[in-house]
């Protein structure tokens, strides 16, 4: 299956703030009372913006025309009232909408993380971590800013507009009309710019995920760079994604500004409007002077907004980007589904491959049409070349793949219907690079294993002893407390694979899949462990898959692997010679 997350900066379809707030409704479950909150805060904010200018206008044509200073002071306090409540409104619903806003960013990281969570092996494989994290943390802060701030701000703002021209038209049909000419040019230049701004916004976004898995790969691997002297072939690959990010963001920069000053213009033609026509009409006695000021203060409350809309609508077409790089990870399906457990097949095998077939998504067939089993208790091996499909066929066996065709069953049933938790406890894999998580020697031996979550260290070590492991721990000078670190030197790779012996060992997995586990391991070490894998349960079926072959010597029976592929090799020495032939072919 394609898992291979969408790099066209092409607008593909159009959206609007309405779908993406239906899509994105769902993560502002429990905010209502917030929201309703703003929502009220924006209505009292918007009121007392557009009875202010009303205020003013009666008061010009009242009172200060006649020299009334009481009156004047009177519609002063009332000013002073209404310009409190507008600040209040206002500063209500910028604190309830941040608090939803975090809350939010929150609930959308998790998800976001989760889904990551439950998709197959493949999906990573076909993406770069550093966009994956990039649309964790950048998309989804765009998001939150949006709908934290600009998203209020433009529905603030929208009252304001609607209100502003409402109340133009009232007062004096002919001279709001004049006054919202503007505003036409300015709805029509926006809807011809908007995809233009989104896919700037787009490739700038995307841009961002390149420089961070640039970076990401860089510092992951920042010792081999070091060890081959190649800082200047890093150096060179960083500007250049660099030099890209850059003159994204500048093209995105300049599509997000591009409306302000067009916004701007519109306001000041719509102010030379009414003050040219508002006196030609005050000329012929159809306007008062204090209904003049009140216009030209209705269009600054018309346009003032219509501006601050136009950076909003920047904004808007920046979380829509956003959006849809999130939308396409959360709408991802893992292709490794759970199917109904059939009747039991009546097998000896504990594990049997049944015409399968596999290849990589996009690449060659690695297996084909392969029949073979495993029967408990006993030690297998596979061998053959390098890219022959020895840890495919151990990534089929734990299914962190599923066969392109065939069926692969466990214990008579389909590997498919078992649940990933009774998969994992059936099989144990130990890699030739274990992955460890930050924290100590404990945490990571019980990763997964929930059957010892409440031990104390104590009863862990004397569960570690019952399983023959307590010779390893003693490999740790601080025993289940030493800390460990998933990247950097707290540990040596050598302990590193000694504790993923330790986690597989402890689960007592039904087949224990080793895959050049012991490479990075000094003899005497792997003279341990090999003694340690003997004394397994007998019913443990154990696959080990190593270019040396003084590991596999005691295999009971070995596998040779090339072409696609999988012939019983017989004796260790028709392995050897199988293995030096398919060298030489290959």
């Amino acid at each position: 299956m394609n898992y291979q997350l969408n790099q066209d900066n092409n607008l593909k379809e159009r959206v609007s703030l309405n779908s993406v707030w239906r899509r994105f409704r769902p993560f502002l479950k429990g905010e209502n009372k917030s929201l309703v909150i703003a929502f009220v805060a924006i209505l009292i904010n918007s009121g007392a913006t557009l009875l202010a200018p009303a205020v003013i206008g009666h008061t010009v044509d009242t009172y200060i025309k006649i020299g009334d200073y009481h009156g004047i002071l009177i519609n002063c306090l009332w000013l002073g009232f209404i310009f409190i409540a507008g600040f209040g409104a206002n500063y209500l619903q910028i604190i309830s909408m941040g608090g939803v806003g975090r809350r939010t960013l929150f609930v959308l990281r998790n998800v976001i993380f989760k889904k990551l969570q439950e998709l197959p092996v493949s999906f990573f494989n076909q993406n770069k971590s550093g966009d994956l994290i990039s649309r964790i943390n950048n998309d989804t802060d765009k998001l939150n800013q949006f709908f934290s701030q600009a998203l209020m701000q433009f529905i603030g703002s929208a009252f304001l507009v609607t209100g502003a021209g409402f109340l133009l038209i009232f007062f004096n049909n002919r001279l709001g009309l004049a006054a919202l000419i503007p505003a036409l040019m300015v709805l029509i230049v926006t809807r011809l710019l908007s995809p233009w701004i989104k896919r700037a916004n787009t490739k700038s976004l995307r841009s961002l995920g390149n420089l961070s898995a640039e970076v990401q790969e860089s510092l992951s691997n920042f010792k081999v760079i070091v060890a081959f002297n190649r800082l200047d072939y890093f150096r060179k690959k960083f500007k250049e994604v660099n030099d890209k990010n850059f003159s994204a963001s500048v093209s995105a920069g300049i599509a997000n500004s591009t409306l302000i000053p067009i916004y701007g213009f519109a306001y000041a033609l719509a102010q030379l409007i009414v003050l040219v026509y508002g006196i030609y009409l005050i000329g012929l006695g159809q306007l008062t002077v204090g209904l003049l000021i009140s216009f030209l203060l209705y269009v600054n409350s018309f346009y003032n907004p219509l501006r601050q809309l136009a950076s909003i609508w920047s904004s808007f077409q920046l979380a829509l980007a956003s959006f849809d790089r999130v939308s396409e990870v959360l709408s991802l399906e893992s292709n490794l589904n759970v199917i109904e457990k059939d009747a039991k097949v009546a097998s000896t095998a504990v594990l049997e491959f049944k015409e399968v077939s596999f290849h990589y998504e996009g690449g060659r067939e690695v297996l084909n049409n392969i029949n073979f089993s495993l029967q408990a208790g006993k030690t297998y091996a596979l061998v053959g070349p390098t890219g022959g499909g020895k840890t495919t066929t151990a990534s089929l066996m734990a299914r962190l793949y599923d066969p392109s065709s065939g069926l692969i069953m466990l214990d008579g049933s389909d590997i498919r219907s078992y649940q990933a938790s009774e998969r994992g406890q059936k099989i144990g894999f130990i890699l030739q690079e274990p992955f460890l998580f930050t924290g100590t020697v404990r945490d990571n031996i019980l990763y997964g294993n929930e059957c010892y979550l409440k031990h104390s260290n104590k009863e862990l070590a004397d569960e570690l002893t019952k399983a023959n492991l307590d010779d390893l721990l003693a490999r740790f000078d601080k025993g289940l407390d030493t800390p460990v670190a998933s990247h950097g030197e707290t540990i040596s790779l050598g302990q590193k694979q000694l504790i993923a012996f330790m986690r597989a060992i402890l689960r007592k997995p039904d087949i224990l899949i080793l895959d050049e586990a012991t490479a990075n391991i000094d003899t005497v070490t792997e003279q341990l462990l090999e003694a340690m894998l003997k004394k397994l349960p007998l019913k443990t079926t154990k696959v080990i898959i190593a270019h040396r072959l003084n590991t596999i010597e005691n295999a009971d029976e070995i596998f040779f692997i090339n072409a696609g592929q999988i012939t019983p090799a017989g004796s260790m020495q028709h392995a050897v010679d199988m293995l030096l032939q398919g060298q030489r072919s290959s």
